[in-house]
């Protein structure tokens, strides 16, 4: 559930109740190959940021089709929370980052630490260093780097590597996982 909430009852209230009805019930496999092994009938995010305060709890796609109302949450919560520009996060991400978080058995939500890029924003932190891309699929809207308390950064880039769907970051020192829906690569940070 997103931070903001309106009164009354909206169809992403109906949805999240669904969702808790249903979601003990989903399959942690799906049939699907690739990426979406981890993924399930139903898909669910659940993310902070320590940055702006806010959380996301929510089912995004059921049944083969995604929830355009939820997307679109889903792509404001991990806006450019310095300028607050908003970017369509890539639904492949968006699907990495689930599956993930599925194979690791895990309630806690992701610490989302960086999701969209502003060009504007990317270029400053490439300036201070120099392990920021010049062409930094965060401003495509296709990466995400991720923290859990509870997992390893070795645990989290596992998980992700087995979904083999993209690219997969490991930042030891920092403490997180960079994960994309680009070329399937992996490398320390």
């Amino acid at each position: 559930m997103a931070t903001t909430e309106k009164s009354g009852f909206s169809r992403r209230a109906l949805l999240g109740a669904f969702a808790a009805t249903t979601l003990f019930a989903a399959p942690t496999f799906s049939n699907a190959a690739g990426f979406l092994r981890g993924a399930g009938d139903i898909r669910r995010i659940r993310m902070f940021s320590g940055r702006t305060g806010e959380r996301i709890d929510m089912v995004y796609w059921i049944d083969g089709k995604y929830i355009k109302d939820a997307v679109k949450e889903v792509n404001h919560f991990m806006r450019d929370w310095r300028n607050d520009q908003v970017k369509d996060i890539d639904l492949r991400t968006i699907d990495i980052m689930a599956a993930s978080h599925n194979l690791l058995d895990v309630n806690e939500p992701y610490m989302m630490l960086s999701g969209y890029r502003s060009p504007k924003t990317n270029a400053m932190l490439r300036s201070r260093s120099r392990g920021v891309a010049k062409n930094s699929l965060h401003m495509r809207g296709q990466a995400a780097d991720l923290r859990l308390s509870s997992r390893s950064v070795s645990q989290m880039a596992k998980a992700a590597q087995a979904c083999r769907a993209g690219g997969v970051g490991k930042y030891n020192r920092s403490n997180f996982v960079h994960m994309d829906c680009g070329v399937v690569r992996s490398w320390n940070g």
